[in-house]
């Protein structure tokens, strides 16, 4: 049986070119394993990932365990508070032992003020263009009359009818 070799022909996977970098930012919060910080959501469930994140690690002197800091809005942080121990038991499970000992939830960052402002809320869907309004669908019928193939004249309406739409919510 012959060895598979690697044909990457000079490419490097993503991962591998921010690997340190990730590691290098995490240790400085004192994260062990940056995958709390790379795959929280499914750490914590997709509910609790959407109001809080996972701030800082901060080790006790001579104590086994770590405390976890964990950042939510004011309004999730009874909601956080909750389901805590069920939120550390899946933490450590991470890490394979009983390595975060303490969950503190607040609502800033450790750090102050401005590092704390975490957008926590999903970014709405866009939604579809608006449709065009009844008048502006009866002037875009009067500039498409004289078309004779009713394909094109539909197309065209439908056009005229936007860009009525549009330039009347503009207000021109």
């Amino acid at each position: 049986m012959t060895k598979r070799r690697g044909t990457t022909y000079g490419f490097a996977r993503t991962a591998k070119l921010v690997e340190g970098r990730i590691r290098t930012a995490s240790e400085t919060r004192g994260f062990a394993q940056s995958r709390l910080l790379t795959h929280w959501e499914e750490v914590a469930g997709p509910e609790l990932a959407a109001i809080a994140r996972p701030v800082k690690v901060s080790y006790g002197r001579g104590n086994f365990g770590a405390e976890l800091v964990l950042l939510t809005t004011g309004a999730n942080a009874p909601v956080v508070e909750m389901r805590r121990e069920e939120l550390r038991k899946r933490i450590n499970a991470v890490y394979g032992y009983d390595a975060i000992r303490r969950l503190r939830i607040t609502q800033t960052a450790p750090t102050g003020f401005s590092e704390g402002q975490v957008d926590f809320t999903h970014r709405k869907k866009q939604m579809g263009p608006r449709a065009p309004s009844p008048r502006a669908c009866e002037k875009a019928k009067t500039v498409a009359t004289d078309i004779a193939d009713p394909t094109l004249r539909q197309a065209l309406e439908r056009l005229a009818a936007n860009i009525i739409s549009k330039s009347e919510r503009d207000g021109r």
